[in-house]
């Protein structure tokens, strides 16, 4: 039997220590070890590492405390659309949605638009038609609503500007979610969610639902998962990069990623980090920001959850 592990991230970013108090982290790492944990009984009971990083960022989603789902960022319209990836590593199968509202789990459309439609990626308004030709339910604005999230958009929304999640340095809350895993039997799968950037107007897209930029797996090297600055993690293939180096320079899962983060992103002054897993269970976590919402379960009996470095 394969070891298996289950992986999960809540963002990165600037995390800065000082403004978190003790009860709000408190929050943030029982939501985190929820959703891990999720996660990590469906790969303990035999099931799919597909499976498992649905659940687990189902969960992440529910909360308001990550920009996914519940909690995400407004628009610069005061609306909230939202992305979201997942693949599989077995048969490289993947799904991916973009602009949707009133999705409460945009994870579990992408994965329906991975099995139930001909296509990979459908974004906006005919994403939209799917989800209902499906029977979805379509969730009201009131269900997204947040207060933190209002704040923060009040406070650039009649401005040019725009925030990531992650660089804003207020008690704001934190980013785009993730999960990879590693199954029994060595298939290994990423999934990746997200409100994109407080703000955002022309129907900006970042790198979460990008396959090969934000959202990765291929059994023959990785599953990625990838939060940061979207528009550099786009540029620069982020997820696909580190399967690249670990397939054609031989790089082990750790040094492809510590590579892409620490050396190859910082080059075109990106920020952020990665989660990623490979078929014998291992799990690398690197990022160049000062912190990233973490967790991680593994088979051998090893865990964590973690905000800082």
């Amino acid at each position: 039997m394969n070891n298996f592990s289950m992986a999960i991230h809540g963002g990165a970013g600037t995390l800065v220590k000082g403004l978190m108090t003790s009860e709000l982290e408190a929050k943030y790492k029982a939501a985190l070890k929820e959703a891990r944990d999720k996660g990590y009984n469906i790969l303990e009971q035999g099931g799919s590492a597909l499976d498992a990083v649905q659940t687990a960022v189902k969960s992440l989603e529910d909360t308001p405390l990550f920009n996914a789902g519940k909690g995400s960022v407004f628009t610069n319209e005061g609306t909230h659309e939202m992305d979201a990836a997942i693949m599989e590593g077995k048969n490289l199968e993947a799904g991916a949605v973009s602009l949707v509202t009133g999705i409460k789990n945009p994870v579990s459309l992408a994965r329906d638009v991975m099995e139930k439609s001909y296509h990979v990626f459908l974004a906006g308004d005919g994403a939209m038609q799917f989800a209902k030709g499906l029977d979805y339910k379509i969730e009201t604005p009131d269900y997204f609503y947040d207060e933190v999230r209002y704040k923060q958009w009040q406070g650039i929304k009649d401005s040019n500007s725009f925030q990531l999640d992650h660089s804003v340095k207020k008690d704001g809350k934190f980013g785009t979610v993730g999960a990879v895993a590693c199954d029994k039997d060595g298939n290994i799968a990423a999934a990746t969610s997200t409100g994109g950037m407080t703000n955002k107007k022309w129907g900006r897209v970042g790198d979460s639902p990008m396959i090969g930029a934000g959202n990765y797996a291929n059994n023959k090297t990785c599953a990625v998962s990838c939060t940061g600055s979207g528009e550099f993690f786009i540029r620069g293939v982020v997820a696909y990069d580190v399967s690249c180096l670990m397939e054609h320079k031989g790089l082990s899962l750790e040094d492809a990623a510590n590579e892409v983060i620490h050396k190859r992103i910082l080059e075109i002054n990106g920020d952020g980090g990665l989660i990623a897993v490979d078929a014998k269970g291992n799990i690398a976590m690197p990022f160049n920001t000062e912190g990233m919402y973490r967790a991680y379960k593994t088979s051998k009996g090893e865990e964590n959850i973690s905000i800082y470095k």
